[in-house]
């Protein structure tokens, strides 16, 4: 076997590996991107009951096969799954027909896979009052609308509303709203009506908005940035999620790397061919 023959083996020999090196980074990135999380919606979208309301809770997610379980945690119990003791469930939703104040807890949806979506407080009260608030984290710059209900009667009475402990105004029609929340309005709320006494209190998170799509040319840039940051995804933000970036990626180097596998098989074959050839 001559050495230019041998140095073509090699050569071929390395390029191989190296194949199978992406090929096994595609693999990788594959899996993280059956982890991107689900979301946990509550209908009616509120995060205070009565005692006696309807309560459906839905994990939503794009892919099904996950296999999202809802469970809970309360005074009284730990990681019950719906339908032990509690909820009627139907694929990844779950019915409460009848709520109870021992109801009150966290809530959120697992896949049997691992990966959980993000939590939801829920409060069942008896008193005369509740403050319907956002149940899902609320984006800087939107408006927020609170509105405080009363169980038996129309939730149009004139309500007084608070923030950590502080009156922010009086409404005469039992609902307000925050036009472009920040950070500042995230905090501990409730409102009060007269002669129904105070909700329980309710806490409102803002989020950053969400970086709008770049150019082709600041694509790469901005998933770096992604990937190397500790903050997480803003919830509802599919497009956002840096796994998803990187498998967008992946998906437009796929097929390059595809090509490069077949002419390095090609090349490897020539070789042989050379080699045997020098052999004869």
């Amino acid at each position: 076997m001559s050495s230019s023959s041998i140095m073509q083996t090699q050569i071929a020999a390395s390029a191989v590996s190296l194949a199978e090196m992406w090929i096994f980074s595609c693999f990788l990135i594959g899996s993280m991107a059956s982890s991107l999380q689900a979301r946990l919606t509550v209908s009616p979208s509120s995060s205070q009951f009565f005692n006696g309301d309807f309560v459906s809770l839905s994990c939503e997610e794009d892919d099904s096969s996950a296999g999202w379980t809802l469970r809970r945690n309360t005074s009284k119990q730990q990681r019950t799954q719906c339908g032990d003791g509690w909820g009627e469930g139907a694929g990844s939703s779950c019915d409460i027909n009848y709520i109870y104040p021992w109801d009150s807890g966290v809530y959120w949806c697992e896949s049997r896979e691992g990966p959980i979506s993000n939590m939801v407080n829920l409060t069942v009260t008896g008193k005369l009052s509740v403050l319907q608030s956002p149940v899902l984290p609320v984006m800087e710059g939107d408006d927020v609308t609170l509105l405080c209900k009363t169980k038996t009667t129309p939730s149009n009475l004139p309500a007084a509303f608070y923030k950590d402990g502080s009156l922010i105004r009086k409404q005469p029609t039992g609902h307000m709203t925050i036009q472009h929340v920040s950070r500042s309005d995230e905090g501990l709320y409730k409102c009060d009506i007269s002669g129904h006494g105070e909700s329980p209190s309710s806490w409102i998170t803002v989020t950053d908005k969400p970086i709008p799509m770049a150019s082709p040319t600041t694509t790469a840039l901005l998933t770096s940035t992604s990937l190397s940051t500790t903050t997480a995804p803003t919830p509802g933000c599919f497009l956002c999620h840096p796994n998803f970036r990187l498998v967008l990626h992946l998906v437009v180097f796929c097929p390059y790397l595809i090509s490069t596998l077949l002419l390095v098989s090609l090349y490897q074959h020539r070789a042989k061919g050379n080699t045997d050839q020098s052999i004869c």
